[in-house]
């Protein structure tokens, strides 16, 4: 049975029928996700049988309860009144207030005075004797002073009202009272809840804000201040700091900085062959100078890491490191637990592949060892090690190629100690596969934003991710590149499509990122058809001067500085709309708070090498502007203001000079 279906037993009253209950994760099996200070939207579908109204509440309270009672709110509870839509559904606004666990449930009862009111109307309007229908709204509520936990104001209130309704005076006048808003208010509070339908509680888990909304800049430390063959070191790549923090971004994300193997290394554009001088690929982990919880000795020491992340923070940024399980072939691993890697008939380790793909300078682990407890334990123990050194965040590599059980264990494990551990999973495969590890809970996700770059397909993922149940627990990562995923976009399109694609990620995204070199607008690739890079940086050291001219930083810097201006607005996906355009290179996106008392509208060229005009279609609900009013948008990245009014309005964008408009939405005097 589920946590929406109540036990029904001989002579139930509760008459209140309480579906779809969101958020909520399969019913219940795993918790929701929720941000620390943003509000949580929390809506149900509600009815009776009868024409009898219905309340609805939500309650919420910190820690799990595995059942409550209608007329026994577990303590410490927020309770929050829900708002009435169309075809009986309820919606409601809440906000938990720490990180950690949290529950929620849909409280729904039969609306006893407002059905008496609404009745009591009826009938006076039509003529009716109504003295005796106000004698039994006075014995309803008199009968509340009776119940627990009426607080003495209420409870003066209420012998007021009684007292009024009984009272020989006009009708009209005792009409008026019963159905004031202070009046329906009273009731509504002091309704008695002992037979009231509950659904739930569902388990909620509270992240701290970076987790719903953040802005990544990836960056491999060695080839800061690198003088080619000879690595740069955490200490020189301290002085990019600066630059990245001014830039906007608030976490600074780097590959694995552990020694690298040197059996098998990859040579550059992934040849195998490779040169003593070659510095071979991160992701290839361990060699005689350590494995996971070793720092490469050209990078420094761990002291030189613990510098670092010290320097990031001075500067205003959080530090990410790459959680990757695998090793290299001269990893300490595979000589003390060779039982951890998968063994051939030959009694050779098995690299790995991806056919035709082949990396032998990979060992994948073995999750079906059967030392498989020890093997979790270590895994562990690595992630706390980095946690130690003052590591929060962690992007992990190829989640979906290891087992779900495990990273269930290992996420509630380290839970447990450190709740304000944040992880983005790394995971471009089936969207079930990715949904699974968002469900279980991974903090963000990569997502398929990079091969969606026409306004049909942006509009068709972009309503998936925040108005289906994916917005229950999936938060997207808009990622515009990785060293992996160059997108024919960015190949052909020149800087107007790196311009672009930015604009939609810091907009559309509650969390964006991009890989270094992205400001710079790099774009050669590997060879014609691949989305790899030349001269990939996964292979080989990638010093950059940084002044060259062309830089799109400037513009980086503006988006993330709108994001942070309008920032509940841009964490807030549930509230994000779709708005129509008369041109289909055209976009229009608007993120707001629940509230909109912040809007900010999105009107951007998808197409990087054309100019195009066209007519707006607004939704002008989800601005929160009246449709007779003029409002003013005043365009926060490329400058200017307009006076609009109602939903159709002309725009162009010539993407040579501005790729979109990002505006702020305010309603005129």
């Amino acid at each position: 049975m589920s946590k929406s279906t109540p036990d029904r037993t001989l002579g139930d009253r509760s008459r209140v029928v309480i579906e779809h209950v969101r958020p909520t994760v399969d019913g219940g099996a795993f918790p929701a996700k929720a941000t620390r200070g943003l509000a949580l939207r929390v809506s149900a579908r509600a009815f009776a049988d009868g024409h009898d109204p219905i309340l609805t509440w939500v309650w919420l309270w910190p820690g799990s309860a595995a059942a409550v009672r209608g007329d026994l709110p577990p303590r410490g509870v927020t309770e929050v009144a829900m708002d009435a839509e169309p075809q009986d559904w309820f919606t409601a606004w809440v906000k938990p207030a720490a990180m950690g666990a949290w529950s929620v449930a849909v409280v729904g009862l039969i609306d006893a005075w407002g059905g008496w009111a609404r009745d009591l109307v009826i009938r006076h309007q039509a003529g009716l004797d109504v003295e005796l229908d106000l004698a039994d709204g006075a014995a309803i509520a008199e009968a509340r002073v009776a119940l627990t936990g009426i607080t003495k104001a209420d409870l003066r209130a209420l012998g007021t009202l009684t007292a009024t309704l009984r009272r020989g005076t006009d009708a009209a006048k005792r009409i008026e009272f019963a159905t004031r808003d202070s009046t329906i208010a009273l009731m509504r509070r002091t309704a008695d809840r002992t037979h009231a339908t509950i659904a739930g509680p569902f388990d909620l888990w509270v992240e701290r804000e970076e987790a719903g909304w953040s802005a990544w800049y990836e960056m491999f430390p060695r080839s800061e201040g690198a003088v080619p063959p000879r690595s740069g070191t955490l200490r020189l790549a301290e002085r990019r700091l600066p630059a990245i923090a001014a830039m906007g971004f608030t976490v600074v994300y780097l590959p694995p900085i552990h020694p690298i193997g040197t059996t098998h290394r990859k040579g550059p554009n992934n040849v195998t062959e490779c040169s003593a001088t070659d510095p071979g690929s991160p992701w290839a982990i361990g060699s005689s100078a350590g494995g996971h919880t070793a720092v490469h000795p050209d990078l420094g020491t761990i002291d030189d890491f613990d510098h670092f992340v010290a320097a990031a923070g001075a500067a205003g940024l959080e530090v990410a490191l790459d959680y990757a399980l695998q090793c290299s072939p001269d990893h300490p691993w595979v000589a003390e637990h060779p039982q951890w890697f998968r063994h051939r008939s030959d009694g050779s380790i098995r690299f790995a592949e991806n056919p035709p793909k082949r990396y032998q300078d990979i060992y994948p682990i073995d999750f079906d060892t059967e030392d498989s407890a020890a093997l979790w334990t270590a895994l562990r123990d690595v992630m706390r090690f980095w946690i130690g050194h003052g590591v929060r965040i962690f992007r992990v590599d190829n989640p979906h190629t290891k087992p779900f059980a495990f990273w269930e264990w290992l996420i509630a494990d380290v839970r447990m100690t450190n709740p304000d551990i944040i992880m983005l999973a790394e995971a471009f495969t089936r969207p079930a596969v990715m949904q699974r590890l968002a469900k279980i809970g991974f903090s963000q996700s990569y997502t398929y934003f990079t091969w969606r770059n026409s306004a049909w397909e942006l509009t068709e993922y972009l309503t998936e991710l925040s108005q289906t149940e994916l917005a229950d627990w999936f938060r997207p990562n808009f990622w515009v590149n990785t060293p992996d995923i160059l997108h024919a976009t960015l190949q052909q399109g020149g800087p107007p499509a790196f311009r672009l694609r930015a604009a939609l990620a810091a907009i559309t995204g509650p969390s964006w990122g991009m890989y270094s070199g992205y400001e710079l607008c790099e774009a050669t690739p590997l060879r014609e058809g691949s989305e790899e890079y030349r001269d990939s940086e996964k292979y080989q050291l990638r010093p950059r001067d940084w002044s060259r001219p062309g830089s799109i930083a400037p513009l980086i810097t503006r988006l993330n500085r709108i994001r942070a201006g309008h920032r509940d607005a841009i964490a807030q996906l549930s509230t994000l709309r779709l708005h129509h355009m008369t041109d289909e290179s055209m976009l229009c996106v608007s993120r707001a708070t629940p509230d909109k008392r912040d809007v900010v509208l999105l009107v951007i060229n998808l197409d990087p090498q054309h100019a195009h005009e066209a007519t707006t279609w607004l939704d002008l609900g989800a601005l929160g502007v009246p449709a007779d009013r003029p409002f003013e948008v005043h365009d926060e990245l490329g400058g200017g203001s307009y006076t609009w009014q109602g939903p159709v309005n002309y725009v162009r964008l010539d993407p040579a000079v501005q790729p979109a408009h990002v505006f702020h939405v305010r309603p005129l005097p």
